[in-house]
């Protein structure tokens, strides 16, 4: 006999409101529908009535883990409307930040898929060498959760070489505590049964339905917006674009672990290599002509698309969001199905979702 079994819109293993409806035969899912919209809180309209900075600092609060992310592509949206060259230091800085945003994430992360299969030793670990990442963004910006670091034209603080060479001490830091903890993500036997098969997303399945970041990556599609539409002087750095082809909870692992790795190369390259001169064009007030942009970013959880409308005058006509979440969910429902209800936060959690930015 079949029943249907509904989890959220709160649920004690997901932070943020979604509401599941499983369609169970025994512990068995057969089904599964998923529904947003909890969370919404009208951001876009608001930026409609604010100037450009002030609507930098709005954008920066759609999320409180790619804060920096989000008022990256906006302000990258301005910038290509006024034909704004920003400085190469400038890009630099908001490179290092953005990786140092991305390496928070990941943990962020992986400490919560260690929580909910019940390895809260792990969880605190991860988490404790995020607080150390989150340490350094504050060192270097001053904030921890809303850096401030973007204006239009270019980064709002610069790195002098003491901040440059704490940068470097951490990563030193973080790329020695990474190795034990990659070995055990990687190959602890628990782990892995939680895992290893659990809320397959096939690589037709996640081109089908557009899935996007590391999430896509873990299902075999090869695709990072940093190398193939090189914003921020990407182009000039060195890494790898990961991608594992076991579609499951257990490649999202494996491919955040590559990931953060990947990030501290990135980071090492450019304090070791950041540009002499100007962080930005100044930073007043921008006069922004009647345009419209469609930026696209590499967000920690992926593909990340602000489409911005200006009309000449002070305030925005029109900010559109696009956010990873919105793109991943959709894959839920057919990942679910065929799994356990034990298993069902967990593959949920597996997406990265992100309810605030997916109901801004």
């Amino acid at each position: 006999m079949s029943y249907t079994i509904p989890i959220g819109p709160y649920h004690p293993a997901l932070e943020e409101p979604i509401h599941a409806r499983l369609t169970v035969d025994g512990e068995r899912i057969r089904d599964a529908q998923v529904f947003v919209g909890y969370n919404h809180r009208g951001i876009e309209k608001l930026a409609q009535e604010r100037n450009f900075i002030q609507t930098l600092v709005l954008v920066e609060r759609v999320c409180g883990i790619c804060s920096h992310s989000h008022a990256l592509t906006y302000a990258l949206c301005i910038e290509h409307i006024m034909g704004a060259e920003v400085p190469r230091r400038g890009q630099y800085i908001r490179v290092i930040i953005e990786e140092l945003e991305r390496i928070h994430s990941h943990l962020l992360w992986l400490g919560i898929a260690c929580h909910i299969v019940g390895h809260d030793s792990v969880f605190m670990q991860c988490w404790n060498d995020r607080e150390r990442t989150m340490d350094t963004l504050e060192a270097l910006t001053g904030n921890r959760v809303n850096y401030a670091m973007n204006t239009i034209g270019g980064a709002r603080r610069d790195l002098d070489d003491e901040k440059r060479r704490m940068l470097l001490e951490a990563m030193d830091d973080l790329e020695a505590r990474m190795g034990p903890l990659a070995r055990f993500l990687t190959e602890d036997k628990t782990l892995a049964m939680r895992t290893k098969g659990v809320g397959v997303l096939t690589t037709e399945d996640a081109v089908r339905l557009g899935a996007v970041g590391p999430h896509a990556r873990a299902s075999g599609v090869d695709m990072d917006v940093r190398r193939d539409a090189p914003y921020c002087c990407y182009d000039e750095f060195t890494f790898d674009v990961p991608v594992e082809h076991s579609c499951d909870v257990f490649a999202r692992v494996v491919i955040r672990v590559k990931e953060i790795l990947e990030s501290i190369k990135i980071i090492r390259q450019a304090a070791d290599n950041l540009p002499e001169g100007p962080i930005n064009l100044g930073n007043k007030l921008p006069r922004v002509p009647a345009g419209e942009f469609l930026a696209r970013h590499e967000a920690p959880r992926g593909h990340l698309v602000y489409k911005v409308v200006t009309d000449g005058g002070q305030t925005n006509r029109r900010v559109s969001i696009h956010v990873p979440t919105f793109k991943n969910a959709p894959t839920v429902p057919v990942m679910l199905r065929g799994n356990t209800v034990a298993d069902a936060g967990l593959i949920v959690a597996s997406i990265d979702p992100c309810f605030s930015c997916l109901d801004r």
